[in-house]
């Protein structure tokens, strides 16, 4: 199969797509760039896994704007991809109207519900991973007090906080969870200066466990707190390396796997919702050789108990999307 480029406009500005030959499948990254070491590189470490293992081709683009959405569906749309794969909430109104357009192209939208005969709809239980790194942020922390940094304010980061701050609580009554959202546009997934002024602030507050749920923001928070010497949590892909022996963990949100599994099963992917959650492997903690020596085996042990009892249903954490109170913080 030949792997063909081309320059195709969209938008206001001129993104280099790779096309490939018809049927092949497609991903689309949301904003901050393919290789922000969070959640749009997940994306593509799927589409990469399933490439290394099919010999296969798959087209891509980054986008540099919201405008852009709507046209890069529909070229790949019309050059006969499928599925197109779409890594974020914000195409939802986009692919609301391209796909009813295309009945015979299979899309698959990560993080958002979409309800057409043609689209896969995935979602994840971010705040039963949340439970578990908050667990572990008030078990680590020496000052009983932790924190938050998020991107956009939208409801989907503050279920990752109330997820944190509920895991924080269900160890120690007592800690403070601070709570800071950067901004209200895309702009927040990508402003790793402002996830440092709110890093600093944070630390300024008392907290030493900082976890960051906020694209290429969240860079910027986990190097401030390594160079301020407290702990930091990753989020979506493992971060652990980034810092080694400063990271604590990493809440992970297996993207990657969403993308291999739409690509693996091609125009045959089957439309409808699918959730992914502790149960089966779409969120979890990371521990490895650079966060081992932070990670105590009682840490562990308790923070796998729990794990135990979220998957089968003893412990039920509360969902910010389903009912936007959160028992454990303020926002």
């Amino acid at each position: 199969m030949s792997k063909k480029f081309a320059s195709f406009v969209l938008g206001t500005a001129a993104l280099t797509v790779s096309a490939v030959s018809f049927a092949a499948p497609a991903v689309i990254y949301d904003l901050g760039g393919k290789f922000d070491k969070s959640f749009n590189e997940s994306a593509y470490n799927g589409a990469k896994r399933w490439q290394d293992e099919t010999d296969g081709k798959f087209a891509e683009v980054e986008l540099q704007s919201d405008a852009q959405r709507e046209q890069a569906l529909r070229r790949f749309a019309e050059s006969g991809a499928n599925p197109i794969v779409m890594a974020g909430f914000s195409f939802a109104s986009s692919l609301g109207e391209v796909a009813a357009e295309y009945p015979d192209t299979k899309f698959v939208i990560i993080d958002m519900v979409v309800d057409q005969p043609n689209v896969r709809s995935i979602v994840f239980n971010e705040h039963e991973g949340s439970y578990l790194v908050g667990m572990m942020a008030a078990l680590a922390s020496k000052t009983d007090t932790v924190s938050f940094i998020g991107g956009m304010d939208i409801p989907l980061i503050r279920k990752f906080a109330c997820g944190y701050a509920q895991g924080a609580k269900a160890v120690n009554a007592d800690v403070k969870v601070i709570s800071n959202m950067t901004g209200t546009t895309g702009a927040a997934w990508n402003d790793p200066v402002k996830g440092s002024e709110l890093t600093i602030a944070q630390i300024s507050q008392g907290s030493d466990v900082v976890f960051a749920a906020a694209g290429g923001t969240g860079l910027g928070v986990l190097q401030t707190a390594a160079d301020k010497d407290i702990l930091s949590i990753g989020v979506d892909a493992n971060q652990n390396y980034l810092h080694p022996g400063k990271v604590l963990t990493s809440m992970l949100k297996r993207v990657d796997n969403a993308v291999y599994e739409s690509f693996k099963a091609g125009a045959d992917v089957e439309p409808g919702i699918n959730a992914m959650g502790l149960e089966n492997g779409g969120v979890g903690y990371a521990l490895d050789e650079h966060n081992a020596a932070l990670v105590t085996d009682d840490m562990k042990t308790q923070v796998d108990a729990a794990m135990a009892k979220i998957s089968s249903g003893d412990i039920s954490v509360h969902d910010y999307m389903s009912d936007d109170t959160c028992p454990a913080l303020d926002f």
